[in-house]
């Protein structure tokens, strides 16, 4: 079923702005419009905006998107480990510092 922008917009919790600006990086595409013009969202286009939002909460830049949409499966594979490597040491490194703030408050 096709879905309005609105609709998307409230479904995915996502921004109208957001959804414009990944349509200008060439992200996504409207798959129609309805007959007053709205332009309307299938399920294959909002799946590709949860994704979207997905690769940006784990930190990649628009045009590392595009790039990560574009590319076969083992790139994708391999781009996506990195990331989450990189994620894991930023990790131990924010849970260190948290420690470290901790030992300081007790020691105030």
């Amino acid at each position: 079923m096709e879905k309005t922008l609105r609709q998307v917009c409230t479904e995915l919790k996502v921004s109208r702005r957001a959804v414009q600006g990944y349509e200008k990086a060439g992200l996504v595409a409207a798959s129609g419009k309805n007959k007053y013009g709205y332009l309307l969202y299938g399920e294959p286009e909002r799946e590709r905006i949860r994704l979207v939002r997905f690769y940006q909460q784990l930190g990649f830049r628009l045009k590392e998107i595009k790039e990560l949409l574009d590319a076969d499966g083992p790139v994708r594979k391999a781009t996506l480990q990195a990331k989450a490597a990189e994620l894991e040491k930023e990790d131990i490194h924010l849970r260190e510092l948290i420690r470290q703030a901790k030992e300081y408050i007790a020691a105030l």
